[in-house]
């Protein structure tokens, strides 16, 4: 069955899940990576770590954006206002985070920023891409890993505008599954908490 485009998935947060798609809207590696200059984000859940290589290239608004609110201690709760979940898993689709407390309160975000998905870059498995809601323009905080291929939400002209790829997992794919593995309710939210408990730049 076709799913529909990730607008009500992505960004509006709980709606819908797997089974109702009309309601869808080597270590090493890394470390050379980085070593070049790579922007490398360290994120670390409940469930284990993951880097991600940010691609500022292709996605300057998007890295800007995501960076923003690393350093502000958004996604982990340094800024005061409590840690980010990834609240919603779709398995052999998606993991979406960065936008929920535990206590389910939606976090006051900056501005929504330009959509760029339209750079060249895939939603292959392992991309990291940002939530938006139907409208192109609206990202703000929350993003998500493709758990699969998902080229269906790359950018297909100004009528089919996809969703924004601007890094890639380099270490903890195994993390992702894991978190992709969990337990989960009828609005694909994990019945257990996946926190996000620390978020920086290597």
């Amino acid at each position: 069955m076709p799913r529909l485009p990730l607008a009500a998935l992505l960004l509006a947060g709980c709606i819908g899940n797997k089974a109702d798609d009309t309601a869808l809207t080597d270590d090493s590696t890394a470390d050379d990576s980085a070593a070049d200059g790579a922007l490398i984000i360290d994120l670390e859940t409940s469930l284990g770590p993951i880097a991600v290589e940010l691609d500022a290239a292709h996605a300057p608004i998007t890295v800007e954006n995501f960076l923003a609110y690393v350093d502000d201690g958004f996604y982990d709760g340094d800024d005061g206002a409590g840690a980010t979940t990834f609240h919603r898993v779709v398995s052999g689709f998606v993991i979406q985070g960065g936008g929920y407390t535990p206590e389910g309160a939606l976090k006051n975000t900056l501005d929504p920023i330009a959509l760029e998905s339209d750079n060249g870059l895939s939603n292959l498995r392992g991309t990291i891409a940002m939530a938006r809601t139907n409208v192109p323009d609206s990202a703000t905080s929350q993003f998500y890993f493709n758990l699969v291929d998902n080229t269906f939400l790359d950018y297909d002209g100004a009528g089919s505008p996809g969703y924004a790829v601007f890094g890639a997992i380099v270490e903890g794919l195994d993390t992702m599954d894991d978190i992709a593995a969990v337990q989960t309710n009828a609005q694909d939210q994990p019945v257990e908490d996946v926190v996000i408990t620390a978020a920086g730049r290597r």
